[in-house]
């Protein structure tokens, strides 16, 4: 059964190497294996000491306690170690999912959560966020009548991609418990914890709060290392984490040994690269709202509130194809929200680049030309 196309990933495959100007990438800015190392006090011989033999398929032990201790109540055991964060994904759909199953999916969001849930169960039932007139809100009155005794499965993300919305403590404990009621799974992406705006608290884990949780996290976002591929999941239920490594048999087999080596010093430092990426964006949301402010006529700015990215409204009569266009034309990459289950109103934009004040510079200037040619 085929399975439909990854927009997101095949649209920044045409663009993200060729454009010049980026606003809507979701990761932070990145730094050299050099940099990593002398940041976490390891010597380039030590890495070159590293074999490349096969490693284990749950993950090297040392690596898996060290995200172990990134959470309050989970054990190395409860940790699989993957390739890549998105192969998370599709491990967890592929292990958890039958067809007929009934699945939940917090939309929008990024492709490979709906589209592989749909293409295992074929019964995917959408909880779309609710624009405000400042910001994002969950409508949990609406999950409530979704949840029933055939739901297998809550897909979410928190921080949110691409709303940059977090819930309250409060909404979350009502997530799980909604969960609970029905004996449903709650799979978790958490790829953007640590990332939380204007003081905001963390979310706990749904590691920590939930027995039937399967949470995915890694280093691509908060720690600004996606080419690193390093990412894990947490399984509190033994059942499910061996269904799980077994699917992983048939894909990847294990993580990548110097991957592990690398992960293992950012872990070390993962405050040090957290605060980093923390200070970057909170710099680049301070320009983001003078532009938006300018240009109030032309796009819906709601904050985003933790996270790297934002959804905006966007004044187009189609913002796909003014992106295809843009990208072309300005050299200013922004993502059609489309692609990730919105409307074609909405474009995503990211704020974890060093690279961010020049793009918008450049997509200001490109703006005000192409005004001044309308009037």
């Amino acid at each position: 059964m085929k399975i439909q196309p990854f927009a997101t990933e095949q649209y920044y495959a045409r663009y993200e190497f060729s454009t010049p100007h980026l606003l809507s990438v979701s990761d932070c800015e990145t730094i050299s294996i050099g940099e990593l190392l002398q940041m976490a006090n390891v010597s380039l011989e030590k890495m070159g000491q590293v074999r490349l033999g096969y490693t284990e398929s749950q993950g090297n032990p040392v690596l898996r306690e060290a995200v172990a201790n990134t959470y309050d109540k989970v054990s190395a055991e409860q940790v699989i170690i993957l390739t890549s964060p998105v192969e998370g994904i599709y491990l967890t759909l592929q292990a958890m999912l039958e067809p007929e199953d009934e699945v939940i999916v917090l939309v929008p969001a990024y492709d490979a959560l709906i589209n592989v849930a749909e293409h295992v169960s074929r019964h995917v039932q959408r909880w779309e966020i609710v624009p405000t007139a400042t910001g994002w809100q969950l409508d949990l009155d609406k999950l409530a009548a979704l949840v029933n005794p055939k739901t297998k499965l809550i897909v979410v993300n928190f921080p949110h991609n691409p709303t940059g919305y977090l819930p309250t403590r409060s909404q979350f404990d009502t997530i799980i418990e909604l969960a609970r009621k029905e004996g449903v799974w709650l799979f978790c992406d958490e790829m953007y914890r640590g990332l939380e705006h204007g003081g905001r608290p963390q979310l706990p884990s749904a590691a920590d709060s939930y027995e039937r949780s399967i949470v995915l996290s890694g280093l691509s976002k908060t720690h600004g290392l996606p080419g690193l591929r390093a990412g894990w999941l947490v399984i509190p239920d033994e059942e499910v984490r061996q269904a799980i490594i077994n699917w992983k048999h048939y894909t990847t087999i294990c993580p990548a040994a110097p991957t592990e080596f690398l992960a293992l010093a950012a872990l070390d430092i993962g405050e040090e690269l957290a605060q980093r990426s923390q200070t970057l964006i909170r710099q680049n949301l301070q320009l983001a709202e003078t532009f938006f402010a300018q240009w109030q006529d032309f796009f819906n700015w709601r904050p985003p509130i933790a996270g790297s990215v934002a959804l905006v409204g966007i004044d187009v009569t189609s913002a796909t194809s003014y992106c295809h266009h843009l990208a072309q034309a300005a050299g200013v990459l922004l993502l059609p929200a489309t692609f990730m289950g919105s409307d074609d109103q909405h474009v995503r934009f990211g704020f974890g680049r060093r690279s961010f004040p020049s793009a918008l510079s450049h997509y200001d200037t490109y703006l005000k030309q192409a005004m001044a040619m309308m009037g």
